[in-house]
């Protein structure tokens, strides 16, 4: 049997810039990965099959045209594999649960032959813009639609994060058409934690238009000292970054006392 995590994607930084002739947006965006998420197994079979179960798999509304069924039949394996998705992650939340699914398939495919084929990158892609990066998992900058990726040094491996979302979806789409179209400039150098405190991230505002909750959110993690809180991608999820476990414990604690109905995952930064 094989099992992976799919780890749940954060934006430390997401900054949009101009316009691209495509239609998208030029993006600049530090990702970085949790070390828990949605919870795959696969066995063999004589065929590809996929079973969705867990908290929020009622959100996945057509589980054989989904990300991890695409991911697949975009990669070569012998026989079937038999997988199982507990879906653990909000859905339209900011996390790239999806892509992060297909990522965990196409490791657990890494497992099972050995290897990726040569060209797993540019498969990737043609699935979603952060499929490539969720492929490895591992804190890395993304340029283009974001699926450019460039290596970062990670001084910031090991930190404690606390996940919080409202269970309100935002799909992306109109969170970019809300946004105000201002290039505010580029994302600034250096490590991991010199780009998440000197960054941004630009879908904020659009975001909150959009789904007002998102704004109390980051008022209640703030509240609890963070050295660092922010929304992740296009919402609703907000994430605080904290010094200890015992603060993130506290932080945890508070907020759900507060907000008993709001989603929580808590663990470090891989």
């Amino acid at each position: 049997m094989l099992t992976e995590t799919a780890y749940a994607k954060i934006n430390l930084a997401l900054h949009v810039r101009e316009r691209r002739d495509d239609g998208y947006h030029e993006l600049e965006t530090l990702f970085a990965f949790v070390d828990d998420g949605d919870k795959l197994t696969a066995r063999s079979s004589e065929r590809d099959t996929l079973r969705t179960v867990g908290e929020f798999a009622s959100g996945i509304d057509d589980p054989f045209g989904n990300i991890v069924a695409k991911a697949l039949g975009t990669l070569p394996h012998e026989g079937g594999l038999a997988v199982e998705l507990d879906k653990r992650l909000p859905v339209a939340a900011g996390l790239g649960g999806g892509s992060a699914d297909a990522g965990a398939v196409f490791r657990m495919i890494e497992q099972a032959q050995g290897q990726l084929p040569d060209d797993w990158q540019a498969r990737a892609a043609r699935l979603g813009a952060d499929v490539p990066a969720c492929v490895r998992s591992r804190a890395c900058i993304g340029r283009g639609t974001g699926t450019e990726l460039e290596p970062i040094e990670n001084d910031l491996a090991g930190t404690r994060v606390l996940l919080v979302n409202p269970r309100e979806p935002v799909p992306t789409g109109p969170v970019f058409k809300a946004w105000d179209g201002v290039d505010r400039g580029a994302m600034p150098p250096g490590s991991v934690r010199a780009v998440a405190l000197n960054g941004r991230n630009d879908l904020e505002d659009a975001a909150i238009s959009i789904c007002p909750v998102i704004a109390d959110v980051l008022t209640a993690l703030r509240a609890t000292a963070p050295f660092l809180a922010r929304m992740s991608g296009s919402g609703a999820t907000c994430f605080g970054l904290y010094d200890s476990s015992a603060h993130m414990a506290e932080a945890a604690a508070a907020i759900a006392a507060r907000y008993p109905a709001w989603w929580q995952m808590s663990g470090k930064l891989r």
